[in-house]
């Protein structure tokens, strides 16, 4: 397991082979051949971010060559070749690595002076969580125990913690560090087993957006008889939750009032003028706004060739109109999620 360690070290000191994989790919390549021979492999001995980052590489994988794989299963076992003895590394696999050799007392002694209190490490699964996740987990904590576990942690890990942290607070724990020297390995242990609990603790969230935001995005490409349906329905039972919903939606008709108008030239770009000409043609009253502020906003001569293709073309049907305008605002949602512009907020102005 130690030369698959190695194998799947994915630092600075890795050189590029010549198929163009990583380290950590061509250890996911071994991981997968082995265990789709059925063979027991004892990947939970390896360090928990090893195990993190081959699990990471296995997913974004999606198939190899024949000649990439046996290339990789040759230069596996070249460096299992090189190895001649190997340790466990870290005080935990050196205990059980000696077990009933030590003296109850000699063992009793060891596990307290490196603060062993039994159980897994919680500093490697600390080490195996999202940098971002830790930094808000520390923000609450005093910068003492922020200095401990930056401390215990891998550097570029601690580093990436500070860079998630508010200024101030990165530098109080950067200057807490100086005063770790005298803290016991008990209570830094102590330390660890909590902000693991903690982190455990943290309930998994399956969605990054509020609920009315998801649900103003779905209806936004919903039918208007749809969308206005379901925000009756929610009014009935709860008005506030309405209000929010409303909020978030963002139709053809809102166009007027939240975009801006140097970026409505940004339509003619991103949408087929096809698209744009079915949308106008089938403009109710409720959305004929949306329209006029398009053609005003955009240069005279495509806004004259707009209204000629409108007042040519026959009237479409309302399923048709709505397609295109559910086009139309789409491409402006996916322009605003790039960034290329920005939609005002649904509220009503006081």
């Amino acid at each position: 397991m130690n030369s698959l360690a190695q194998f799947s070290d994915f630092g600075d000191a890795a050189l590029p082979p010549p198929s163009g994989l990583t380290r950590r790919q061509k250890a996911a390549i071994i991981v997968r051949l082995v265990l789709n021979e059925g063979i027991e492999f004892p990947i939970g001995e390896l360090p928990a971010q090893h195990q993190a980052g081959i699990t990471d590489a296995i997913a974004d994988m999606r198939y190899v060559d024949d000649n990439t794989l046996q290339s990789v299963i040759m230069e596996f076992i070249a460096e299992l070749e090189q190895f001649g003895l190997s340790f466990p590394g870290g005080i935990d696999g050196a205990l059980a690595l000696l077990g009933d050799h030590l003296s109850p007392e000699a063992s009793a002694y060891i596990k307290a002076k490196h603060g062993r209190m039994g159980g897994p490490d919680p500093w490697a699964l600390l080490s195996a969580q999202d940098p971002a996740k830790l930094a808000e987990l520390l923000v609450d904590e005093a910068p003492e125990i922020g200095a401990v576990a930056l401390s215990k942690l891998p550097s570029d890990v601690a580093a990436k913690i500070l860079g998630n942290m508010p200024g101030a607070q990165a530098r109080r724990v950067a200057l807490a560090i100086s005063k770790t020297g005298s803290v016991p390995p008990s209570a830094v242990v102590r330390i660890g087993k909590a902000l693991a609990d903690r982190m455990s603790d943290t309930p998994v969230v399956a969605f990054d957006t509020e609920p009315e935001l998801r649900m103003g995005q779905i209806l936004d490409v919903a039918t208007s008889a749809t969308r206005d349906d379901v925000l009756e329905g929610i009014a009935e039972e709860d008005e506030e939750l309405a209000k929010r919903v409303r909020m978030a939606v963002f139709t053809f008709a809102d166009i007027a009032t939240r975009v801006e108008p140097r970026d409505i030239p940004s339509i003619t770009r991103a949408v087929e003028q096809s698209v744009l000409i079915t949308a106008m043609a089938g403009a109710d009253a409720k959305s004929q706004a949306a329209v006029d502020f398009i053609l005003n906003n955009i240069s005279q001569r495509m806004a004259d060739q707009l209204r000629d293709e409108v007042s040519e073309r026959e009237k479409p049907s309302q399923e048709e109109a709505e397609e295109a305008m559910s086009q139309i605002t789409s491409s402006l949602r996916g322009m605003e999620a790039a960034g290329e512009i920005t939609l005002k907020s649904g509220a009503p102005e006081e």
